[in-house]
């Protein structure tokens, strides 16, 4: 993606008028090999940044005004850099426009405006982060325009590609991070698995973190000739859409059980994860079985818990062992576990994804699973080299057999590398 659109997204500065670039930055998506819905419980997360992504070009103006272009689409929007005042807008604009007022907000002295031009092969709404790799790419255009690393307030709390990471992620979600604070964000009470991703990931990698904050485990080798074949199932998973109340009903159900805990057990863990490993993950479920929470019922409680604990300490760190031993037949197996209590326990499955995961491991994948946010989005599929375009033909082909309506693509990749500036 970023040798083909780097001229295209320099060739549209230039069409706009805009003055010489000072930056150009590649931005990949991510995959979500395990971890559905445990980064902002402090769980873990098994993920690789992929080849595909966002390239954005950016040109300093001597206003405060920022300029974002759609090289594709063809639109354009231009924003404040202030911290407040503006409504926030709506549509695609949305994302830019709360990295910008975010930016305001936290280093006050970034005055400098920019044009910035971008361009992306991810596709929009399938679950592989390509709203954060957007937010990513436009704060990384600011930040280097207005030499934001310089800043005493972003040393103070910014000291590594992870720590980066943690605060890109409360751009997000509206979180404060640190001494900079927060504000609304895009109204989604998520993690920072995808931007760890993005930021941390290495090519031919698999990394596990754990977060809250934001810590790796270890790095482990993708399987040597295999590749990722991507279903994007065509049920759009916007987080600003229609998924995004179901989305964060997952997030608010890790917030009451951490609160009942809290209020049970008189202690003050940070996280879900942090209430486990101190407290033992028998404690914290029989106190949940004791309690009653507005708006869950228990067993809707039990059944995200139950789904946090076996996701987060059983079945990721034993796919990471199972990987480093070249034990792909185990592998497999632990990530059919993950789909089956995604399917069962967290409830974020629709059926075409949980169609696309079963299909693909009857048509051969070594492993398969959904990821992402869920409530529609993508599967991925882990796929021997020799064997891709077969596979993906006779994939694609079942799954419109059996959802004639479905609008898919697929597109193929390899664990990627991490963002970097060209």
């Amino acid at each position: 993606m970023s040798a083909a659109a780097l001229p295209l997204v320099r060739a549209a500065l230039g069409a706009a008028g805009a003055g010489p670039e000072t930056c150009a930055w590649f931005v990949p998506g991510r995959i979500e090999v395990l971890g559905k819905h445990t980064d902002y419980a402090g769980g873990r997360s098994l993920v690789c940044a992929v080849e595909q992504g966002f390239v954005v070009a950016a040109a300093p103006r001597d206003d405060g005004v920022v300029r974002v272009i759609d090289v594709a689409g063809g639109g354009q929007a231009e924003l404040r850099l202030a911290g407040d005042g503006d409504p926030v807008p709506s549509g695609w604009v949305r994302y830019p426009a709360t990295v910008v007022r975010r930016v305001a907000r936290n280093f006050p002295s970034a005055s400098r405006g920019a044009d910035l031009a971008f361009l992306s092969d991810l596709p929009p709404a399938s679950g592989m982060s390509s709203s954060s790799a957007f937010m990513v790419s436009v704060f990384f255009a600011l930040a280097t325009v207005n030499g934001l690393e310089q800043e005493d307030a972003y040393r103070r709390e910014i000291a590594s590609p992870e720590d980066l990471a943690g605060y890109l992620a409360t751009i997000e979600n509206g979180h404060s991070f640190g001494a900079l604070t927060g504000d609304g964000g895009v109204g989604t009470f998520g993690g920072s698995e995808d931007h760890t991703a993005m930021l941390c990931c290495q090519a031919g990698q698999l990394s596990q973190y754990a977060f809250c904050p934001v810590r790796r485990e270890r790095q482990v080798p993708c399987p040597p000739g295999r590749r990722f074949v991507v279903a994007v199932s065509g049920i759009r998973a916007e987080k600003t859409g229609a998924a995004k109340e179901a989305y964060n009903r997952a997030s608010l159900a890790v917030r009451a059980i951490v609160d009942l805990w809290r209020a049970a057990s008189g202690r003050e863990e940070a996280s879900l994860a942090d209430a486990v490993e101190r407290a033992g993950a028998a404690e914290v479920r029989g106190a949940i079985e004791r309690s009653s929470v507005d708006g869950f019922t228990t067993s809707a409680l039990l059944d995200r818990f139950d789904q946090f604990v076996a996701e987060s300490t059983e079945i990721i760190p034993a796919a990471a062992e199972a990987l480093a031993a070249g034990e792909t037949a185990r592998f497999g197996a632990l990530v059919d576990t993950s789909q089956t209590l995604a399917e069962r326990r967290l409830g974020n499955q629709v059926p075409e994804t949980v169609a696309l995961a079963r299909l693909a491991r009857e048509h051969g994948a070594e492993a398969a699973s959904a990821f992402g946010a869920g409530f529609g989005g993508s599967v991925w599929a882990l796929v021997p080299d020799g064997r891709v375009e077969a596979f993906a033909r006779g994939w694609e082909g079942a799954y419109r057999r059996a959802f004639p309506r479905a609008q898919p693509s697929f597109l193929v990749t390899r664990a990627g590398a991490a963002a970097s500036r060209f």
